[in-house]
This record gives C-alpha cells, structure tokens and sequence, in this order.
C-alpha cells in the first residue's frame, strides 16, 4: 500500500486529507509541525508527503529543504493558501513535484500526488 505522510498544522485539514487519500487506497501518516513531520519522515518513510508552506516554527520550505537534503529522491506535493505564488516557486526550485493551493478539490490532490508518485 502507498504510505502518504500528511503535513498540516491545521487538525481538520489533516483529518479531511487523511479521510479522503484512504478512501482512495492510501497508507495514512499525519503530522501538525515541521519537526514531527521529518521525523515521521525518517521513521517511516512515506512514499509521498504532502506539506502545507505556512505552519507555526519550521515553515513547509524548511521542512521541504530538510527532507530533499537527506533524500534527494522524496515526492513532495506542497499545500499553499492563494497569494503565496512566490513561495511556490521557490518550493519547486527546492524539488517539490507540485502544488496544491487551498482550499483544495479532491481531483487536484489525487490528480498531484498522482503525479508526484509516477
């Protein structure tokens, strides 16, 4: 089964990810900051993450820049709010594979993590 680490400080948005990617299939491990996530990153290895830009302390780039630093092959797909383009581009020059910007629809979710998993 493919293992997706969901990375959101925000407790609904994981739960209403986490819900929808095992309806689909998906292997479910969650994490409410950028510390817990690189170590769920490191304990479990996910298949996949995917990583919210905006949380508290160790923002979504940190984050990003930590894991792809230690595991250049990682499948990112980041979670980004409208207004943060920028932010954006810097997360795919730091090797995100997509994007997804909140509030989200549930194809564009699979239809990124999808790609990010191909």
């Amino acid at each position: 089964m493919t293992k997706v680490l969901v990375v959101d400080d925000a407790q609904f948005l994981r739960v209403r990810l986490s819900r929808m990617l095992k309806e689909h299939g998906y292997d479910i491990l969650e994490a409410e900051n950028g510390d817990r996530a690189i170590a769920q990153y490191e304990a479990n290895a996910p298949d996949a993450v995917l990583l919210d830009i905006t949380m508290p302390e160790k923002d979504g780039l940190e984050v990003l820049r930590e894991i792809r630093g230690k595991h250049p092959d990682a499948r990112v797909v980041m979670l980004t709010a409208l207004g943060q383009q920028s932010i954006v581009l810097e997360a795919i020059k730091a090797g995100a594979r997509d994007f997804v910007v909140k509030p989200f629809e549930q194809e564009r979710v699979l239809s990124a993590l999808q790609k990010a998993l191909a």
